[in-house]
């Protein structure tokens, strides 16, 4: 029991540091696509 109770753990915190990694690299595609916007169109 305390073996699955660990895994599931485990688990939770590899997907909670995985969807952490992913909104991360969505802020950066995000802030990246918006200064080329901005720069695009500063004139």
């Amino acid at each position: 029991m305390k073996v699955a109770f660990i895994a599931m753990i485990m688990l939770i915190a590899g997907c909670s540091n995985t969807w952490q990694g992913v909104k991360d690299d969505s802020s950066k595609v995000w802030g990246d696509t918006k200064q080329a916007i901005h720069e695009a169109t500063k004139d």
